[in-house]
């Protein structure tokens, strides 16, 4: 059986922006909801490396989380300010990296999720070859690092940000090439990266096998797996609809028997409601139906 968390960032971006959930109250009803632990989102309100700057702070977030009997499986690092792709100086988001990893490490977090930063329409400026070796160049920097630390490095793709080509994911995870880099294979994003080809420029890279067929295709390189449905839309026309279990097109019993065919190095499953305007209302039915699966498949 697999060990489920849920993504702390439900509760503090998008609908929930302007009346954000507390940290207290979210790992207290993920405590009473059954679940294994949490995913942090790394940015305020909730800990993040700024306003826990001192160690003596971090240990008290740990031990808050240890004493209810909750686990990490990793942290979602604020990143989003950085330039990754469309500069040839990575020394700023190398330092924003390195200050996340550190964060891990202080609080036991096991895993760091990085993305490309920049929308796919940043290829109208910089040229895609250009864009992914500084990607790679950089993230092989960011995976030997977190490496010397014990940190999984996963990289999560989307329709929102650049390099979101089926093609694209499996060149750059094998350009970096590291063992301790991986694919964050979040289920609604590989919905729409490989049935609709969301957000892609030019020519549009679907596949006949959907989302199954991008898995299988990745098979060995996931480290990371992020579940939720997909209704085949993107939330503001940007990056994937998070639908609730149920609401979507996803056919779970197809994609998961795939997905465990990756020896991730660690048994958690992470349910993502980003965006979700009703997010902490369906947090319960959604880890019951992720219980379910679990049962079948984990």
């Amino acid at each position: 059986m697999k060990k489920i968390s849920i993504g702390s960032w439900a509760y503090t971006i998008g609908p929930y922006a302007t009346n954000p959930v507390a940290w207290e109250e979210v790992i207290k009803k993920v405590k009473e909801l059954g679940f294994d632990g949490v995913e942090l989102g790394g940015f305020p309100p909730h800990p993040n490396p700024d306003n826990m700057p001192k160690k003596e702070q971090r240990d008290v977030c740990k031990n808050q989380l240890a004493k209810l009997g909750l686990g990490w499986s990793g942290l979602a690092a604020d990143l989003w300010k950085q330039h990754l792709i469309d500069t040839d100086d990575n020394s700023a988001y190398l330092d924003c990296f390195r200050k996340n990893l550190q964060f891990c490490v202080d609080l036991g977090i096991p895993a760091i999720r990085v993305d490309s930063v920049a929308p796919p329409t940043i290829f109208e400026k910089v040229d895609v070859d250009t864009a992914r070796k500084r990607a790679v160049k950089t993230w092989k920097v960011c995976a030997a690092e977190a490496a010397d630390k014990g940190v999984r490095l996963t990289w999560e793709f989307e329709p929102g940000f650049a390099f979101n080509k089926p093609s694209d994911i499996l060149r750059i995870a094998d350009e970096v090439g590291h063992d301790n880099f991986g694919i964050l294979f979040d289920t609604c994003h590989g919905y729409m990266v490989a049935a609709t080809g969301a957000r892609q420029p030019g020519k549009k890279e679907v596949l006949a096998g959907g989302v199954v067929e991008l898995a299988r295709n990745l098979r060995g390189k996931i480290n990371h797996i992020h579940l939720i449905d997909s209704d085949g839309t993107l939330h503001g026309g940007e990056t994937s609809t998070h639908a609730p279990f149920g609401k979507g097109k996803i056919n779970f019993d197809d994609l998961l028997p795939e997905l465990a065919k990756n020896d991730m190095g660690h048994d958690w499953w992470t349910i993502d409601l980003c965006f979700w305007p009703d997010a902490w209302a369906v947090t319960a039915e959604s880890k019951k139906a992720v219980d379910k699966l679990n049962k079948k498949y984990g």
